[in-house]
């Protein structure tokens, strides 16, 4: 199975799941639900947002999330997370244990829902074993400065 490439991988507002980027579009961006494998043309007005670009608030800063999926793939060994429709207290615990430097002012039970859910997407749908930026680079020719 290929790595997954968060900076592929989007989430959508007001669509349900995880989506991949397919290619560009005049209007916007295709991408293909994970869930549903239905590719969908999404326009300029969409709010995406890449799963690489997304952190999380921790004691000493920020994590990104794929640092948080890895950390709870270490914890999980192979075995799902616990679902978005668990317990605020239930999520709060695997929070605590899986990524324990999560800041508890800032990082809200509704965004441990949605990291909850996105990883077990992945995890279903694709990998979690995680293409890094050395692979990006090393694929397309670029370097970063």
């Amino acid at each position: 199975m290929m790595k997954t490439d968060l900076k592929r991988i989007l989430s959508i507002s007001g669509e349900q799941g995880l989506f991949s980027y397919v290619s560009q579009a005049t209007a916007g961006v295709i991408a293909e639900s994970m869930l549903t494998g239905r590719r969908n043309c999404f326009g300029i007005r969409s709010r995406m947002t890449s799963l690489h670009d997304i952190s999380i608030y921790t004691s000493e800063g920020e994590i990104r999330l794929q640092e948080v999926f890895e950390k709870m793939h270490a914890y999980l060994n192979d075995n799902a997370a616990p679902s978005q429709k668990s317990s605020p207290e239930e999520l709060k615990k695997f929070f605590s244990e899986a990524v324990p430097e999560y800041d508890r002012d800032r990082f809200y039970v509704s965004h441990m829902k949605k990291v909850v859910e996105w990883y077990n997407i992945l995890r279903e749908h694709a990998s979690l074993d995680f293409a890094n930026d050395d692979d990006n680079n090393a694929t397309d020719g670029q370097t970063e400065e």
